[in-house]
């Protein structure tokens, strides 16, 4: 599998960007950079992350730092699988 391009699946999928996602690189940024990742955008992202890699988010886990950029989601998702609860 490869993580990075799961993920920017599920960010083209849950923001409706029609293909736009797949030109996204681990430095592109996200949170105040995307108009359609909102709060409720979040929440539908971290509901698809669960439900595509099969671990529960805690919301403890997670700050605006998570959806920084492509990388630093890219690696949260990557240590929730190497260590999860």
């Amino acid at each position: 599998m490869d993580l990075e391009r799961e993920i920017l699946a599920l960010l083209d999928e849950t923001l409706g960007l029609v293909g736009r996602g797949f030109a996204f690189t681990r430095a592109t940024p996200l949170l105040g950079a995307l108009p359609e990742l909102d709060s409720m955008a979040v929440v539908a992202l971290l509901t698809g992350i669960e439900e595509r890699f099969g671990f529960t988010i805690e919301d403890d886990e997670i700050d605006g730092a998570t959806f920084s950029t492509v990388g630093s989601l890219v690696d949260f998702v990557a240590s929730k699988l190497a260590h999860p609860a």
